[in-house]
């Protein structure tokens, strides 16, 4: 049996990774919206899922609606019995694990949903009724509350964005400023990629609970496994599955003082993991024939920031690497908003007195102490984990390794 994902467009997704964790053959299948009722009609798989824009119009086009996804308006997985094609919607089922694993409450809040009339937004909103959230408002770009006026909303105190922005390969789309919404309390991006989005970046520096789509997707895809083939899905599947795909896809960012032993454990990191291994100060003197070092002294420091810059450009949509960051690499806040989207981050600290300053100009210039002290609450600030490397280096990839 096979089964496939139709779409517009489906470089973003993860599904054919997910089902395959599940056993499925299963492959991405995009469509032009002019071929999707001959789809319907004649295709050789034996179920599909359905995504951005077609779920709401592939209803049309089937033989029978599910009760659920009839009420909704909104159809993302299709069986195939008895020569016809039946609509479900599994979206629900993932948007409640979702709010659930990540202990969102809704009950008796202000939501506001951005992009709240499309397929997936009408889902968010059966599922808000469905939890007695006080008030539902939908943001939309022409609609009476708009991207212009969304600020008179500022009560609001669960965000939910249902657009697809800031979606790969757009990952730098910015929608709203979370900092004007007083009394928030929970956002949510149904968008898996990038896993930290522009606004979940915000939410996050705001230290408001937050969560994106990955634990919906593999949810909503257990669910369309089980209608597909009739065996019954576990919950803890669902985080099972989630980990590995944030395992294979993350990258891992180290950080810190130059001279803190980035390179050698991002080296020995790659080699246990089996990722790539990239050193942006190599990447800089593959694109330019120099040394850092050459650069600064040549050109100064912000010439060489803003080189550093691009090869961080070029390299934050990536998945699956191992960055080993120059010193000052993260002290851009836009530098560190990319590194974050993929990124799981590991400040490696070594004490000052064994950092060395040979070929390193800034570190020569500003003194060990003075640089650190200017650096430190960035480098703080932005890890995830942070592990010391005094001694024994593999101990730290040890620890890195268990921290992961």
């Amino acid at each position: 049996m096979k089964f496939c994902l139709i779409g517009e467009k489906l470089s973003h997704s993860y599904s054919a990774e997910i089902h395959s964790l599940m056993g499925l053959d299963y492959q991405l299948n995009q469509i032009e919206k002019s071929q999707l009722e001959n789809f319907v009609k004649d295709n050789n798989f034996s179920g599909y899922n359905v995504t951005i824009p077609y779920k709401k119009e592939i209803i049309t086009y089937l033989d029978e609606v599910d009760h659920l996804a009839k009420e909704i308006g909104s159809v993302n997985t299709v069986v195939k019995a008895n020569g016809k094609n039946i609509g479900y919607n599994t979206d629900f089922f993932g948007l409640d694990y979702l709010f659930k694993n990540a202990k969102i409450n809704c009950k008796n809040k202000k939501v506001l949903i951005l992009g709240g009339n499309g397929g997936v937004g009408q889902t968010v909103q059966t599922y808000l009724k469905s939890q007695k959230a006080k008030d539902i408002v939908i943001v939309s770009r022409t609609g009476d509350v708009n991207y212009q006026n969304i600020y008179t909303q500022k009560d609001a105190q669960i965000i939910i964005n249902a657009t697809p922005i800031g979606m790969f390969p757009d990952n730098m789309g910015e929608i709203i400023d979370l900092s004007k919404f007083e009394k928030l309390v929970g956002v949510v991006d149904l968008i898996y990629n990038p896993f930290q989005t522009n606004i979940l970046y915000q939410a996050k520096k705001l230290k408001i609970k937050c969560s994106n789509g990955l634990s919906m997707l593999v949810a909503q895809a257990l669910l369309s496994n089980q209608l597909w083939t009739g065996k019954k899905i576990k919950l803890k599947q669902i985080s099972e599955i989630a980990k590995k795909i944030y395992s294979n896809k993350n990258n891992i960012v180290l950080i810190g003082m130059p001279s803190s032993g980035k390179t050698t454990i991002g080296k020995l990191l790659a080699q246990q993991l089996k990722k790539e291994f990239v050193d942006t100060d190599q990447e800089i003197f593959n694109l330019t024939g120099q040394k850092p070092s050459s650069i600064i002294l040549e050109k100064g420091e912000p010439y060489f920031r803003e080189i550093e810059s691009k090869i961080i450009d070029n390299l934050y949509k990536k998945n699956g690497l191992v960055i080993a960051t120059g010193g000052g690499s993260v002290l851009k806040e836009e530098n560190r908003i990319k590194l974050a989207q993929n990124g799981f981050t590991v400040f490696v600290k070594r004490k000052l007195n064994n950092l060395s300053t040979k070929d390193r100009p800034i570190s020569q210039q500003n003194g060990i102490k003075g640089l650190y002290k200017n650096r430190k609450k960035i480098y703080k600030d932005f890890s995830d984990v942070c592990v010391n490397n005094n001694k024994n280096v593999q101990k730290c990839v040890k620890e890195i390794l268990k921290l992961l």
